[in-house]
């Protein structure tokens, strides 16, 4: 059994080449440099979560008495601590 052939064109041989780093060193850079973006990505949903986590938990801590007093503390603590911990990954960012 042989394996089936497929057609090139030069066109097409030119762009795989140009898509093919020119040493394994160049390749190691572009997967770092990809690596980095999507951990920025993954950072900015962490803090969107952070910053949605606040909204809901001031939203039960203002609720009154439809919930519970112990609930409504840990709401209003953890939207606080949401806040601080939204801003410090901002700072982190920010520097780098």
């Amino acid at each position: 059994m042989s394996a089936s052939l497929r057609v090139i064109t030069a066109g097409q041989r030119a762009e795989a080449a140009a898509s093919v780093p020119a040493s394994l060193s160049q390749r190691v850079g572009q997967l770092q440099a990809e690596a980095k973006r999507l951990a920025g990505e993954h950072i900015d949903a962490l803090r969107a979560n952070l910053i949605q986590t606040q909204q809901i938990a001031d939203e039960i801590a203002r609720g009154g008495d439809a919930y519970p007093p112990g609930v409504r503390d840990i709401a209003r603590r953890l939207g606080e601590d949401c806040v601080a911990k939204a801003l410090m990954i901002e700072g982190i960012m920010a520097r780098l």
